[in-house]
């Protein structure tokens, strides 16, 4: 199955050229404010794409999946649409889990304290876990910021390192688009924006199939 993987748009999801697959994934930072109407852009655009499956997570930036009751989101998201929220789905066999969580920091949505609060987290991931879809990265992967410094969630690290999914895709970290693979496990951070904002990368592509257990990572050129 092809995967087209994208994070971090930021409300600019109508400036995207989306290559051809069978699933679409958005790691979470739809809006930029968290506001409702910019979800219901987002919901309005996503649903309208043409992948027999679309599946997103929220953001650090998407306060309104943090504080909008079950009813509302119900009533807000299309039934054609996959929402993640510490919880999972499977599609053809792949077992895909789903977390917005990321390590506090300001004040921001779905922001839990290093260490045992956002421990609970990453321990609700099965270990059955084909591919792995957080808002954040783990740590040392992916997850530098423009200083320089690794930024990625330890105890995050810790748990794919048991589970070993095939891939975990994130954003967040707009600095470290891109690929890379350790202990067997691929890595894509899929940010589209730069950190200032600015859509400059380009959704990224993966073939996953099982029992195949076979991963391609190619880059689709803007």
């Amino acid at each position: 199955m092809k995967f087209v993987v994208i994070a971090d748009t930021h409300g600019k999801h109508r400036n995207i050229r989306l290559p051809k697959g069978d699933v679409l994934i958005h790691a979470g930072d739809i809006s930029y404010r968290g506001e409702k109407l910019e979800v219901k852009d987002f919901m309005a655009w996503f649903s309208k794409q043409d992948f027999k499956y679309k599946i997103f997570i929220a953001g650090n930036h998407d306060f309104f999946f943090e504080k909008a009751k079950e009813k509302e989101l119900e009533n807000m998201i299309p039934e054609e649409i996959i929402y993640l929220n510490d919880s999972g789905t499977a599609i053809n066999g792949i077992n895909i889990w789903g977390s917005p969580v990321t390590p506090k920091f300001f004040n921001w949505a779905f922001n839990k304290t290093r260490g045992e609060a956002i421990r609970k987290h990453w321990e609700l991931i099965p270990d059955n876990t084909d591919l792995l879809i957080t808002h954040g990265p783990p740590y040392g992967i992916l997850d530098q910021v423009a200083s320089g410094h690794h930024v990625g969630c330890k105890d995050l690290l810790n748990r794919v390192k048991e589970v070993k999914p095939k891939l975990h895709v994130f954003g967040h970290i707009h600095e470290s688009y891109g690929t890379a693979k350790s202990f067997g496990v691929k890595f894509i951070n899929a940010s589209l924006t730069s950190e200032a904002y600015e859509m400059i990368n380009a959704p990224i592509i993966t073939n996953l199939n099982i029992p195949e257990e076979k991963a391609f990572i190619s880059t689709v050129l803007a």
